[in-house]
């Protein structure tokens, strides 16, 4: 089961970078090479504990919809969404926020199973782990710029 961790600097105040992570428009804003829309659920605003959303986005060129629950939620230091439905066999998405000296420091913690069994282990292997983190990593810089240009 890989585990995928980011961890990213942004100049802005915790509140801030904890509310734009979870933001459905940001989100959509910040993913826009998988052409990203929320199509169910909660399709606007700011996602608390219990929320649903289900996404639309095209990966591999093939378009896909996941559907994800927000199980816990502390403001401004963590909240942790799960797949409910989807493409993977499973995933938790722990978003994390420390504050620091002129910042925060955000981290993303990605667990998840793929599915197909031992093809699935081989997919993570070969491109999966890969295209994941690349994932994470361009939608945290999307949202790092956007956190400081709001200062």
């Amino acid at each position: 089961m890989p585990i995928i961790r980011h961890e990213i600097f942004i100049q802005a105040p915790i509140d801030i970078c904890f509310d734009l992570a979870r933001d459905v428009e940001i989100h959509t804003k910040t993913t826009t090479r998988t052409k990203e829309k929320a199509v169910g659920g909660v399709t606007q605003g700011l996602l608390e504990e219990g929320d649903h959303v289900t996404w639309e986005a095209t990966h591999f060129g093939i378009k896909q919809k996941l559907t994800a629950k927000v199980t816990y939620l502390k403001k401004p230091t963590k909240f942790v969404d799960v797949m409910v439905k989807g493409a993977f066999h499973s995933f938790t998405h722990t978003h994390q926020f420390m504050e620091k000296e002129k910042g925060t420091i955000m981290v993303d913690i990605f667990e998840y199973k793929s599915p197909l069994g031992p093809l699935g282990v081989i997919a993570d292997k070969l491109f999966l782990e890969k295209y994941m983190t690349e994932f994470i990593r361009s939608r945290a810089k999307a949202l790092k710029k956007i956190a400081e240009s709001s200062q």
